[in-house]
């Protein structure tokens, strides 16, 4: 069968799980060509994460790494644009808010390919993160825009976006509930801890990894709570790290490297708080049922708060050990993220699309 080309294009380990979600039910429709940029180059956050979730080999590797954002969203868009001469896709997919995004983004809509987004519509209202910045344009440029919630949806709404938007879910709860199984086969020996005995915490974000002053901020939260902080080191907050005095890291913090996937959702489920700046793992956390302490001072996803699953604590030292030591909320997750089958409705709006 000759399939229609359909260009996907990921760089970052969110990206990742969400592909590994959609990429299955896409490839048994298009001829899908997997287009990594390089953007998180370090092993353990790139091909470990390929290799667990069985994601397929990239077709294409730019291999961009790091850099300023302009230098690195510019040698994506060239990188991005000689693939989309070559493979001729009849559609682009994007993902999320990386710099991949946007880039992936003006490649397509110069080259006049149709684009879709995966999770369009979320809004932080903060254009300090350059996040904020990559999903506006990107909803901006794209032909079906693809929303995870009904809360994005009315944000797109009030922009005046309102063709080609789709109501679908979210495809990391399609992954979540399809790979809990294996998660809780792992358990947490491997580590040395007990269900509920440590708080689990990531830091990876800009705003928080590149400021020393925050940074210092957040390590003192963490070192005001009374059981273990394991903590996940992402490869741009250990550089961070560095530059601190050591003095900084209370001896209740445990760092430890990157862990894949499968790992990261057992660590979750059995921490008695989980505390973030990522919205995936926010995401995770709710869905979960394990109570979550934000390290921002707003959130995209508003849903989670619902219920006090979530709270933000910013950087505030006091804030973050009153939200970790808070009880467990009573009440019941709410069902906003959709129903498990966020991949497969993606793909058939693609279908009838192209």
């Amino acid at each position: 069968m000759n399939r229609k080309p359909v260009l996907s294009i990921v760089g970052a380990r969110p990206q990742f799980i969400k592909a590994a979600a959609l990429s299955p039910v896409l490839r048994k429709r298009f001829r899908e060509v997997l287009l990594h940029t390089g953007q998180h180059y370090d092993y353990e956050m790139s091909q470990a994460f390929f290799r667990e979730l069985a994601l397929p080999k990239p077709d294409i590797n730019l291999g961009v790494g790091s850099g300023t954002h302009a230098e690195q969203t510019g040698r994506m868009m060239v990188g991005i644009e000689r693939a989309a001469w070559k493979v001729m896709p009849d559609f682009v997919l994007v993902y999320g808010d990386t710099n991949s995004t946007l880039a992936g983004a003006l490649v397509a809509s110069k080259l006049h390919i149709p684009l879709g987004h995966v999770e369009a519509g979320l809004r932080s209202y903060n254009l300090a993160m350059p996040e904020e910045t990559n999903r506006v344009v990107a909803d901006r440029l794209s032909d079906l825009l693809f929303c995870p919630t009904e809360t994005a949806r009315r944000n797109l709404s009030r922009e005046g976006i309102r063709k080609g938007v789709f109501l679908t879910g979210d495809v990391m709860y399609d992954l979540l509930l399809s790979s809990l199984p294996k998660a809780r086969k792992i358990g947490l020996k491997k580590w040395g801890l007990a269900r509920q005995g440590y708080f689990l915490a990531t830091v990876h974000r800009a705003g928080n990894a590149d400021d020393p002053g925050r940074l210092a901020s957040l390590l003192a939260g963490f070192g005001r709570l009374p059981e273990v902080v394991v903590f996940p080191v992402h490869p741009r907050t250990r550089k961070a790290l560095g530059r601190l005095p050591k003095s900084r890291l209370e001896d209740n913090v445990r760092l430890v490297p990157p862990v894949g996937y499968l790992e990261m959702l057992a660590l979750e489920a059995g921490a008695r708080a989980v505390l973030t700046d990522s919205g995936g793992v926010q995401k995770e956390a709710y869905w979960l049922g394990v109570p979550c302490v934000t390290l921002r001072d707003e959130t995209e996803w508003s849903e989670t708060l619902t219920g006090g699953w979530n709270v933000l604590a910013g950087a505030d030292p006091r804030k973050i050990e009153h939200g970790a030591r808070r009880p467990c909320p009573k009440g019941a997750v709410r069902k906003a993220f959709g129903d498990g089958r966020a991949a497969r409705k993606i793909a058939l709006k693609i279908v009838g699309f192209v």
